[in-house]
């Protein structure tokens, strides 16, 4: 007999993650490579371990072999439990029949069970794409002091981007009265973060309300929030002060591994109090030659440096030849930069091959957008690939 479990926390991860392109074309989103070292799943794991959540399932989908490959026992974020740890959900074979997740609210519809086999009080929901430090268990503690059957965590944005997200409007004492899916006219600037701790109960009529009914989309935003809202269930925002950024576009998963070079003051991945945890294979000590330039970069262990690098993070076993120059990009792992070639403002995936000479994007102020080099691409001698060009394999 499974003994009871306060909370229990659900964590997304199949989406496909279309808007990363090439990254995402063989690998989960919340598995892409993150600051050299890391995975976007390590941050929510991490924060869960450190709120002191030790029951998590991770609901997964698209491409999950990865993923699953990382998450293994949950050993490096001491979720290795017998009793609770990480366990990874799929979508399986039912008695009326196999489905996938068709939405975020069926996703735990589907797993229902699972809540239910620890007769969790209360159960929180996150995503897999955020990179943030967060205590749930504040969180938690205030879902439980206002006495509320939903609690949303939201974060305070400037009005001329509120139009990009799911925005809350609330009373002064954080009582949400309207919920606005990327509304053209916002009226606040408290933008959803994509967390949700629910009453188990409440959760689970709303889930099996949501899953008779044929004309839903089966997703918390577009369906179960509103409901909720229209039935007049008490709802409050939690407002979260820090460092998160969504990196489920390019841009922004370029922007957030820069704020690492920048030193954002919010974002120390080493803090010894919130240390972010992850998975990490042994590697030789990272090599920078005497002629090698090197200015203002992250280097992981087993990189090579003989050529100049500068604003760039680069992930494990990452080589760069002399006389290659590397500017204003992202190397995420296991990738050869030979001799002569030029990278610019661009983010190169796993296991790819820049040959010599070759041009990859075009300096930051003067290029389209990110280039962008899928995991196992080859790029010749002497090519050229364009600014804003996405090639994958």
């Amino acid at each position: 007999m499974i003994r009871k479990k306060e909370c229990v926390v659900m964590l997304l991860a199949g989406g496909q993650g279309s808007r990363l392109y090439a990254l995402t074309s063989k690998t989960a989103k919340p598995a892409v490579t993150f600051g050299g070292k890391y995975r976007i799943i390590d941050f929510p794991l991490s924060n869960c371990v450190h709120s002191g959540l030790d029951t998590v399932g991770v609901l997964t989908q698209y491409q999950p072999l990865v993923l699953n490959e990382y998450i293994g026992t949950g050993l490096p974020w001491d979720l290795d439990r017998n009793y609770g740890g990480v366990k990874i959900l799929p979508p399986y074979q039912g008695k009326s029949g196999a489905d996938w997740y068709s939405g975020t609210a069926n996703a735990i519809y589907q797993n229902l069970q699972f809540i239910e086999r620890y007769d969790a009080d209360y159960v929180l929901i996150l995503s897999g794409d955020h990179i943030y430090r967060m205590d749930y268990a504040k969180m938690l503690r205030y879902h439980k002091e206002t006495n509320a059957d939903c609690t949303i965590a939201v974060i305070d944005v400037p009005l001329s981007e509120a139009s990009r997200f799911g925005i809350m409007s609330t009373h002064e004492d954080g009582t949400i009265y309207k919920f606005s899916e990327k509304p053209k006219n916002p009226d606040s600037t408290k933008a959803s973060m994509g967390i949700y701790i629910f009453n188990r109960r409440k959760l689970a009529d709303y889930l099996i309300a949501d899953a008779k009914d044929p004309s839903s989309s089966n997703d918390f935003g577009k369906n179960i929030i509103p409901a909720m809202l229209a039935a007049g269930e008490k709802m409050m925002a939690y407002s979260f002060e820090g460092y998160w950024k969504d990196v489920g576009t390019i841009d922004s998963l370029w922007e957030a591994n820069m704020d690492i070079l920048g030193e954002h003051p919010n974002l120390p991945l080493n803090a010894d109090n919130w240390r972010i945890l992850a998975r990490h294979d042994n590697a030789p000590p990272q090599y920078v030659g005497p002629r090698a330039v090197v200015e203002n970069c992250s280097i992981t262990e087993g990189c090579e440096i003989l050529g100049t690098v500068r604003n760039c993070v680069l992930g494990k076993n990452v080589r760069i030849m002399e006389g290659a120059v590397v500017e204003d990009s992202v190397l995420m792992g296991d990738t050869i930069v030979y001799e002569n070639a030029t990278v610019r403002y661009s983010m190169i995936d796993h296991d790819v091959k820049i040959g010599k000479g070759a041009t990859v994007g075009k300096a930051r102020g003067e290029a389209k957008g990110i280039a962008v080099l899928g995991e196992g691409v080859c790029v010749g001698e002497n090519a050229t690939v364009a600014d804003g060009a996405i090639i994958s394999e």
